[in-house]
C-alpha cells in the first residue's frame, strides 16, 4: 500500500538564489516550510527503508537451546508505533515461535531490554503494561503464561541483569526523570535561572520475588553499563558525576558491593571506556577503552585489569580493528566483537596470553538494535544470537555457533535492496590505508554516466559497515534508488583499522580526514562510470560538519545537504549540552586553546563557499544546538550563495517523528535533483 506523504510545519524556511554575487534584498523570511521538491518514489522505496522489520534484540538463553527476541511493530504507514513483540523460540528444533507475553500480534504495550535467568527458565523484561509511558520490570516463565510485575517505580528504568545465583535482578534507574536519557534525545526548554540540573541515573536490585526496588549507588553519580560479579554481590559499572548526557567522556570504572551500597574507582582510563564485563572467576575485568566521540558507539582496544592490582593490560595493540562487544567465557577466554576494516569480525582472546584467533568475518552487522553491534553469548562462548543483516540482505534473528547461525526469523524473505550494488571500496592517502562503500544505483548501466553524492557519516568515531538501512540514521539510501551513486567513506577518525587510525584527527579536523574523503573520491572515480561535474555532498552531526567544512574547501560539489552540522567550534563550545568530548580531540578547551578551534570552523572560510547548501536541524538538538545551522545559513544568504534553512519542531539530534524524517529523506533527494540532474553532462 502506497502511503500518504506528509508535509510537515517547520519553524523556518528561506531560501535566497545567488544571481550576482551579493543577496537579494527585500525577500521576508517565511515560517512555514514551502513543499519539498519530489522525486518520484515506489512502494519498493518505502518498503526497503520504512516498512522493513527491524528488531530491537536478540538474546540467546544461557543452556543455548532457546533464542529470545524483540519485534518492532510499525502502522500502516510504516511508523514505530512504540509497541513491541517479544518472541521465544526452541530455534534448534525448529519449534514454532512463541509470544511470551501475550497473543501473537497483539502488541499493545511498549515491551524490550530481554534478560534470561541463569536457569535459562525466566524472562525479565520491561514493560509499560501497567501504565502507559512507564516502564517497570516484569519476569515471565520463558514457556509462556502470565507475567509478575517486580517494580513500582517512577522514572526511567533499562538494562535490568540477573545475579548470577539467580535470587536478584540489577537494573539501571533513573528516579523521576522528565525524558529519555541520553544526549540524542530532544532537550527540554529552559527558563528562569538557568543551572546544571540532572536527574541521576542509578544503580538499583529487586529481588526475584518483587519487594522491594532498592538504589545501591550514591545520589551524585551517574551510571553507565554494568556487569554482575560471579558472587552475585557486587559489580563493576562505568560511571561519573554529575551530568550524565555530559560527563560519559570522563567515566570511570568501579566497583560496587551491594549489600553496602558502596562503591570504589578501580580504573581512571586515559581516553573512554566502556563494555565492561567480569571474568568467570571475579578476578578481573574487561572492558574497551579508546577514543570515542558518542556514547555507545564504542570502538578502541580490549584491555584486563586485575581488581587487587588495578593495573590493565592492552590485549590488542595495534590491532587494525576496533573492538566494540566483549564478552567471557565459562574457561576464561574473551570473545571480542570488532569492526574490521567496515565489517564484522569476530575473535576470541587469550588473556593470559595474548593470542588472538579469528572466528569469524564478514561484509555484514551483527546487531542488537540500530546502531548498537552486539552479539548475545551463552557462558561457554560456544552458542550465540544475533540480528544479522547487510546492505544486499535485510535483517533477521539468527541462533547458533558462531558463524554457524541457523535464521530464526523469515519476515523480510520477499524484501529486495531498492539501490544497486554495494562495493567495498579502499585507498590509500597519506600513507594510510582508507575503506569506504560505493553503492551502485538501482538498474545500474554501465553504459552510463551516472551523479554521485557523497555521504559522510557522523561522530566522527564511528564508521559505516555493511547494514541493511534503518531510518533516520541512513535516509541517504534513498538517493541510489532514484538514480546515484552513493560514496559513504570511513575516513581517519572511524573505527574499523584500529586504534592509531582514529586517534589521527585529534586537532586535525577538516585536514586530514576530509584529504581522506577527497582522495576516495578520486579512487571511485577511477572505478566507475561517474560523472565528476555531478556530485554532491552530505552528512549528518559530525557529517553535516564535515559539508559545512567541504563546500568552503573546494568547488567540486555543485550541491550540498548538512544536517544537524557544525559552522564555529568557538560559539558551538559554549551551546552544546556535551561538552566534555572536545577536550580528547582539540586538546584543550576552547578558552585555553581558540586557533586549533578556529582553523576547523567551516566559518573561518565561509567566503570561499559557492555551493548550493541545504541546512537541516531539530529545534531541540543538544548535540549540534540549531543556531549552528542558522549561523551556516545566515552567512550563506548574506553573501549571496543560494540556501535553504529548515528547522524541524521539537526534534533533538535523532529525529524520531515519522513526518519529519520522510520530509527529510525528500528535501534532501529534492534538492540534489535540483542540482545535479538538469545538466549538459546528464544527457
Amino acid at each position: 500500500m502506497r502511503p500518504t506523504w506528509v508535509l510537515l510545519v517547520v519553524l523556518a524556511a528561506v531560501c535566497v538564489s545567488a544571481t550576482t554575487g551579493t543577496a537579494q534584498q527585500g525577500k521576508k523570511p517565511v515560517t512555514r516550510a514551502t513543499p519539498a521538491k519530489r522525486a518520484p518514489a515506489g512502494d519498493d522505496v518505502l518498503r526497503a527503508l520504512v516498512y522493513v522489520q527491524e528488531f530491537a534484540q536478540s538474546a540467546i538463553s544461557p543452556d543455548g537451546k532457546r533464542v529470545a527476541w524483540v519485534e518492532i511493530q510499525k502502522d500502516k504507514d510504516g511508523a514505530r508505533t512504540g509497541k513491541n513483540d517479544i518472541y521465544v523460540s526452541e530455534y534448534r528444533t525448529n519449534g514454532k515461535p512463541v509470544r511470551v507475553t501475550g497473543r501473537a500480534g497483539s502488541a499493545k504495550f511498549e515491551e524490550h531490554d530481554l534478560a534470561w535467568s541463569p536457569d535459562s527458565k525466566h524472562l525479565a523484561f520491561l514493560s509499560d503494561a501497567t501504565k502507559q509511558g512507564q516502564l517497570q520490570l516484569y519476569v515471565v516463565d520463558a514457556a509462556g503464561g502470565a507475567a509478575r510485575k517486580l517494580t513500582d517505580a517512577r522514572g526511567l528504568l533499562r538494562d535490568p541483569k540477573w545475579s548470577p545465583d539467580g535470587k536478584s535482578v540489577a537494573v539501571l534507574y533513573t528516579e523521576n526523570a522528565t525524558r529519555q536519557a541520553g544526549p540524542l534525545a530532544a532537550e527540554t526548554p529552559e527558563t528562569g535561572i538557568i543551572k546544571d540540573t540532572f536527574f541521576e541515573q542509578r544503580l538499583a536490585v529487586v529481588d526475584r520475588e518483587g519487594r522491594a526496588l532498592r538504589a545501591i549507588t550514591p545520589e551524585d553519580t551517574y551510571i553507565y553499563e554494568y556487569d554482575w560479579m560471579p558472587d552475585s554481590e557486587s559489580l563493576v559499572a562505568t560511571a561519573a558525576k554529575g551530568n550524565g548526557d555530559n560527563n560519559w567522556w570522563i567515566a570511570e570504572l568501579y566497583a560496587v558491593n551491594v549489600s553496602a551500597k558502596h562503591m570504589r574507582s578501580i580504573y581512571r582510563p586515559k581516553l573512554q571506556i566502556a563494555r565492561p564485563v567480569a571474568s568467570p572467576d571475579g578476578k578481573s575485568v574487561a572492558f574497551i577503552e579508546g577514543l570515542m566521540s558518542d556514547e555507545d558507539s564504542v570502538g578502541g582496544d580490549v584491555f584486563v585489569l586485575s581488581i587487587d592490582r588495578g593495573v590493565p593490560r592492552n590485549l590488542t595493540p595495534r590491532r587494525a580493528a576496533s573492538a566494540s562487544v566483549l564478552g567471557w567465557t565459562s574457561d576464561g577466554q574473551i570473545i571480542d566483537m570488532e569492526n574490521l576494516d567496515g565489517e564484522s569480525s569476530v575473535a576470541r582472546i587469550d588473556p593470559k596470553s595474548g593470542t588472538i584467533q579469528p572466528l569469524y568475518h564478514a561484509a555484514e552487522m551483527l546487531s542488537s538494535g540500530f546502531w548498537s553491534t552486539s552479539l548475545s553469548l551463552t557462558p561457554s562462548g560456544l552458542v550465540s544470537a544475533a540480528v544479522r543483516s547487510s546492505f544486499a540482505t535485510p535483517p533477521e534473528v539468527w541462533a547458533g555457533p558462531i558463524g554457524e547461525w541457523k535464521q530464526v526469523t523469515r519476515h523480510n524473505g520477499d524484501l529486495k535492496p531498492a539501490w544497486g550494488e554495494a562495493k567495498s571500496i579502499r585507498w590509500r592517502n597519506d600513507g594510510l590505508d582508507v575503506q569506504g562503500w560505493l553503492v551502485y544505483p538501482r538498474n545500474f548501466d554501465a553504459s552510463k554516466k551516472y551523479p554521485m553524492v557523497v555521504s559522510v557519516h557522523g561522530g566522527p568515531s564511528f564508521a559505516i559497515q555493511s547494514s541493511w538501512p534503518s531510518v533516520p540514521f541512513d535516509n541517504v539510501m534513498a538517493l541510489p534508488a532514484k538514480g546515484y551513486f552513493l560514496f559513504r567513506p570511513n575516513p581517519r577518525g572511524s573505527f574499523g583499522r584500529g586504534e592509531e587510525f582514529t586517534q589521527a584527527n585529534i586537532r586535525d579536523f577538516g585536514y586530514g580526514d576530509w584529504r581522506d574523503v577527497m582522495s576516495g573520491v578520486d579512487a571511485v572515480l577511477a572505478k566507475a562510470p561517474i560523472d565528476s561535474k555531478r556530485l554532491g555532498l552530505t552528512g549528518w552531526s559530525y557529517g553535516g560538519y564535515m559539508t559545512m567544512w567541504g563546500v568552503t574547501q573546494t568547488d567540486r560539489f555543485r550541491a550540498a545537504v548538512a544536517g544537524a552540522g557544525i559552522a564555529d567550534w568557538a560559539s558551538y563550545y559554549g551551546e552544546n549540552q556535551i561538552d566534555q568530548w572536545m577536550i580528547p580531540f582539540f586538546g584543550k578547551s576552547v578558552y585555553d586553546d581558540p586557533e586549533v578551534y578556529a582553523r576547523s570552523a567551516p566559518l573561518t572560510f565561509i567566503r570561499n563557499v559557492k555551493t548550493p547548501t541545504l541546512v537541516l536541524v531539530g529545534d531541540s538538538d543538544g548535540e549540534c544546538p540549531t543556531p549552528q545551522s542558522y549561523e551556516f545559513w545566515h552567512a550563506l544568504k548574506t553573501l549571496g550563495v543560494e540556501t535553504e534553512l529548515v528547522v524541524y519542531e521539537r526534534e533533538g539530534h535523532m529525529f524520531v517523528k515519522p513526518a519529519h524524517v520522510r520530509d527529510v529523506m525528500e528535501r534532501m533527494s529534492g534538492w540534489f535533483n535540483t542540482h545535479l540532474q538538469p545538466v549538459e553532462a546528464a544527457r
